[in-house]
């Protein structure tokens, strides 16, 4: 048997999609809060940011012009014209985690999911449901962040973007809390353990075991 190789193996991306209101942000951090081997993805805005958001934090927020300029020097993996504002994953934040063996997650809508894929096609992806629509408009209400005309605003967008989730791996329906965000850390480490995830990680104790043979 040869001997492993000591160039790390390359990163999982993981993808997380939903329509706004159903909960990514909240259960994705659950997750992540129990599985620091996976490193979360900042993503840069020309939005406003809303009450109790952090600069650097929950976003990059920056100005549409300067986004704009980004754009033109080629430094996003991918982006995308949301509800009006720019939203984008830096390559920067990308590409040299996953070369280094790093896992990755992007929180980011169906527009950047398929751009992702095209460029990273074993990236796993993830798309989380409201239970009902109902549901969802209840969520966005008891955020308080938004008017009416936006809440009608992004309950419209919400059709548009539920109807690509027959484009991801994976579904989820957050109903409730706990149970998603269990499923969620499921897909992760599930996807760790396959074959050929262990087979750079695990070689050195599979000749030894093989050798006590």
């Amino acid at each position: 048997m040869s001997s492993p190789t000591n160039a790390p193996q390359r990163g999982t991306l993981f993808i997380v999609a939903a329509p706004s209101g159903a909960g990514k942000s909240s259960m994705v951090n659950a997750v992540l809060a129990r599985e620091p081997g996976i490193a979360l993805s900042i993503s840069y805005t020309s939005r406003a940011p809303r009450p109790g958001e952090r600069h650097a934090q929950h976003y990059h927020f920056v100005s549409k012009e300067e986004f704009e300029a980004m754009i033109a020097a080629g430094d996003f993996f991918e982006y995308a014209l949301v509800h009006g504002d720019y939203k984008g994953t830096a390559r920067q934040s990308v590409e040299p985690q996953l070369a280094a063996g790093k896992d990755v997650l992007l929180e980011i809508d169906w527009q950047g999911a398929r751009q992702v894929r095209d460029k990273i096609p074993d990236a796993v992806s993830v798309f989380i449901l409201p239970p009902s629509t109902d549901a969802l408009e209840m969520r966005m209400r008891n955020r308080g962040q938004d008017s009416e005309v936006v809440i009608a605003q992004r309950l419209a967008a919400a059709q548009e973007e539920m109807s690509h989730a027959p484009e991801f791996d994976y579904w989820i329906v957050n109903e409730h809390f706990d149970t998603a965000a269990n499923e969620l850390r499921s897909i992760f480490l599930a996807h760790r353990l396959r074959r050929e995830a262990q087979a750079t990680r695990q070689s050195a104790l599979l000749e030894r075991l093989l050798g006590a043979r």
